[in-house]
């Protein structure tokens, strides 16, 4: 079975994920990694990547590279995406798309034009748990879904990174509303807004109601109210408040209700995680992360189209740019 040739772009939190599972799967060959940081391309150079860059146009110059990872901050996805598609490159791109439904179009442009698969990352939508609720709708075991709560609150900037104790804050820029697009709801939403729109269909209207507690330039909470074209109405709630951070959908059906959470883990839980990790195997958190990229990697072998696409991704960032414009402060 012929390997895809991989280049992984940004070793941040995400793309750490993405390398220790590129090196776990076999139909992925990880031929480079490309960051600004010479102790991460060091990491990567001891986990076995022989090529390393520290600009990663010159990773994407190299021929026998077929497809890309970017897990970059959001504001540098235009460019990089766009040069990824120019030189021939299939792009598997964290989320959000980009900062603005402008930019997202952008870069569905530029991979239409080079004719290459565009996949956006949303773990959510190969997370078993959350894919159970998807088949209790379809089954119609749960009638119509009238009304709904979806929720993702967590540390955001004030993440207990790893297994310390000690908060770790992301970097600058996510501080920086220019470059991120704005706060918790672009960030955070983004993911809810697509497990929404997996669930109910397209938004057909939505407002946000806006937080700041931490007195940022940009929200540090949200609850949108949004319609669907399916006849639901559901409450996005997301924040960056909380230390114990919980995900999860309720639905609320003419027949029956249904629910999926995740909650923050255990101290023993992030015991057990960090010995996996020690061990080289793939704690439960991450496989959600293994199957998306395993499933993108199918799509470019078996030459069919990935989902979420680019343009699933641009519909997020629509309905967050529609929220934005129909937003009420909550101070």
């Amino acid at each position: 079975m012929k390997k895809v040739n991989i280049g992984l772009i940004g070793l941040g939190y995400a793309g750490k994920f993405h390398l220790r599972n590129c090196l776990k799967l076999e139909s992925v060959n990880l031929v480079a990694v490309a960051d600004v940081s010479k102790k991460t391309l060091n990491l990567a150079k001891r986990s076995g990547v022989k090529q390393t860059f520290t600009d990663y146009n010159e990773l994407l110059k190299q021929p026998t590279i077929d497809a890309v990872l970017i897990s970059l901050p959001t504001h540098l996805h235009t460019s990089s995406a766009i040069s990824a598609a120019e030189n021939g490159k299939h792009i598997f791109l964290e989320k959000p798309l980009a900062r603005n439904p402008e930019e997202g179009e952008k870069i569905l442009s530029a991979a239409r034009k080079n004719n290459v698969k565009l996949m956006v990352g949303y773990p959510f939508r190969f997370n078993s748990t959350f894919c159970d609720l998807k088949d209790k709708i379809k089954s119609g075991m749960l009638g119509d879904i009238q009304t709904a709560h979806v929720v993702n609150c967590a540390p955001g900037a004030f993440m207990h990174r790893g297994l310390g104790t000690i908060p770790q804050p992301v970097p600058k820029w996510w501080f920086n509303k220019d470059l991120t697009g704005g706060g918790a709801l672009i960030d955070l939403g983004s993911h809810m807004i697509n497990l929404a729109r997996y669930y109910f269909g397209e938004v057909t209207n939505i407002k946000a109601y806006l937080g700041y507690r931490f007195n940022f330039d940009f929200e540090d909470h949200a609850i949108c109210i949004a319609n669907f074209t399916s006849g639901t109405t559901a409450i996005i709630n997301v924040g960056w408040f909380s230390q114990k951070s919980v995900v999860g959908a309720e639905l609320f059906g003419t027949v029956a209700h249904a629910y999926a959470y995740q909650h923050s883990p255990s101290k023993l839980s992030r015991v057990k995680t960090g010995i996996q990790l020690l061990l080289g195997r793939i704690p439960e958190f991450l496989v959600p992360y293994l199957k998306e990229v395993s499933y993108f990697v199918n799509c470019i072998k078996e030459d069919t189209p990935p989902s979420p696409s680019g343009e699933d991704a641009l519909k997020d960032v629509e309905a967050i740019s529609l929220a934005y414009k129909n937003q009420i402060r909550l101070d």
